[in-house]
């Protein structure tokens, strides 16, 4: 690493380097401890909050109807009827996915307004008024206070799931883009098991300990409170949207270590200079910029099928599956941790693969292997009474499917979108990315018990064919990724534009560079 003498706190200079040297940019390097452990602090409050709040209202189901039952009962002197408690119910559950909505879609005004860590740690407010509220729902005899609560901790969840893969995605080094965009999916699937863990009768998971039980989000809230203010703001945000040279150098200084952040600068400061001029996009102009219209498209698509790939109707047929393997019924929570801990391990393994095999060969990898677990899963459920085997079959192929999708579509997808974007249009595209992921967890959510119903264990042909269509997509539309500056990313999405006599343009102002 060359040195310059006169550093970068009052010009920046770029890095001159021979053709014939190798690029160090493409080395992996082992990351700083400083950005592990702010990667740590920002997923702590981010995507593990998520994914615990996912997984912490199974556990609570019966007692949180009785509690709503009682509450009736002392209010009106009359139990409330069957189809009323389940319409409460619904609505407790239903009101994450509605504030998930909410807060994915102020999430990015949120990072551009205050930037990202100070995003993350305004977005804790509402994880600690959602505690409080559920925590004392019981004291309180109100079972709205649930609804609110739920709402809040969705609203806090869409928040997060947006601006912290912008955070990661910002302050990681070009080689290891990959693996720190993993982090969302580690600590989301941590944030699961986490969740399973907690809800065990042996801990939190007995009837009177429910609001102790769904006030326990503070926890991860008030360690991101702790943690994140002693680790700085992303590099990209201070130069590019606030032109604060100095802060920029000290943030990747203490990021990157005094030695190793030239090139990281020397990336920022191109980004810089192709953004100069232009104000960052709001979420609606997106659709009318041609430009980047197939990077959009990815978006949705990718974030439709996160969705609608059939991992949802795995975990409903996981304890139809356990108990025909002859799991005893009180056993069967036991055996559904073993599904969050096989995503988390396989989201740790991705971490190490994504920077070898590239995200192309893992997204559309693991695609095609959920498209054969769907057939294999429909020839066992079609024939699960013909043979004392078979279940077990079945189960294998539960975690054959949890694998595939962990080293896939669950693993790349939060890390690809922060590379098809610039500064300028990568909070407004996390907007998008964030109402469509909702929008489509809320569609799976009402039309797949119909689904269900009607086609049984056939449902998994749908799957079936929603996946392969995602792969050929990906695999005609989408680049590799890997090791590439965002601006060498965006470039290659334009030259195709070019190729198809498209002219693609920004505001009038054209992108240019070379390989």
């Amino acid at each position: 690493m060359r040195k310059i003498e006169n550093g970068y706190c009052t010009e920046y200079q770029p890095l001159l380097k021979d053709p014939k040297e190798p690029d160090e940019t493409l080395q992996i390097k082992v990351p700083s401890k400083t950005l592990l452990m702010a990667v740590a602090a920002a997923c702590i409050g981010g995507t593990f909050q998520y994914g615990y709040n996912i997984s912490i209202i199974n556990a609570p189901t019966k007692a949180v109807q009785v509690f709503i039952n009682q509450t009736w009962l002392d209010r009106y002197n009359t139990h409330i009827s069957a189809q009323l408690l389940m319409l409460l119910w619904s609505s407790i559950v239903s009101g994450f996915t509605i504030g998930g909505l909410v807060g994915s879609s102020v999430g990015g005004m949120l990072a551009i307004r205050f930037g990202r860590k100070g995003a993350l740690l305004v977005n804790n407010t509402f994880a600690l008024l959602a505690a409080l509220l559920m925590g004392l729902s019981y004291f309180a005899g109100a079972f709205e206070l649930l609804i609110i609560g739920r709402f809040l901790s969705g609203v806090n969840a869409g928040v997060g799931i947006c601006v912290q893969p912008l955070y990661l995605g910002e302050v990681a080094p070009r080689p290891l883009r990959g693996a720190m965009g993993m982090s969302t999916s580690i600590f989301l699937t941590g944030g699961i098991l986490m969740g399973q863990l907690i809800g065990l009768k042996e801990l939190l998971g007995r009837d009177e300990y429910w609001p102790v039980l769904l006030s326990s989000t503070c926890v991860p809230a008030l360690l991101q409170l702790v943690l994140l203010p002693w680790f700085p703001e992303s590099p990209r945000y201070l130069l590019i949207d606030r032109a604060n040279d100095l802060a920029c150098n000290l943030a990747l200084k203490q990021l990157h270590g005094e030695q190793d952040y030239h090139r990281e600068r020397e990336d920022i400061e191109k980004e810089r200079l192709s953004a100069s001029g232009i104000r960052p996009k709001k979420p609606w102009e997106m659709f009318t910029d041609r430009s980047v219209r197939w990077q959009l498209l990815t978006v949705i698509v990718i974030n439709m099928a996160q969705q609608l790939n059939g991992i949802n109707a795995i975990y409903f047929y996981t304890g139809y599956v356990f108990t025909q393997a002859g799991i005893p019924a009180d056993q069967i929570p036991y055996a559904t941790v073993g599904t969050g801990a096989c995503e988390c391990i396989t989201a740790l393994i991705c971490c190490g693969l994504i920077e070898m095999l590239g995200r192309r060969a893992l997204i559309i990898g693991g695609y095609f292997l959920m498209a054969l677990c769907c057939i294999c899963f429909t020839v066992t459920l079609t024939f699960q009474d013909s043979s004392s085997w078979m279940p077990y079959l079945s189960m294998v192929c539960v975690f054959a499917f949890i694998l595939s999708f962990g080293l896939g579509p669950g693993g790349v997808t939060n890390a690809l979108i922060t590379e098809l974007f610039t500064q300028m249009t990568r909070p407004a595209a996390y907007m998008i990315a964030g109402s469509v992921n909702w929008l489509s967890f809320f569609f799976i959510g009402m039309v797949f018990p119909f689904i269900v119903n009607g086609l049984t264990q056939y449902c998994f042909l749908v799957f079936l064919v929603v996946c392969c269509l995602v792969a050929t997509f990906i695999f005609f539309v989408v680049p590799e990724t890997k090791n590439k500056t965002f601006l060498e990313i965006e470039a290659e999405f334009l030259s195709r534009d070019r190729k198809g006599t498209v002219a693609s343009s920004t505001d009038g102002f054209v992108i240019s560079t070379s390989f």
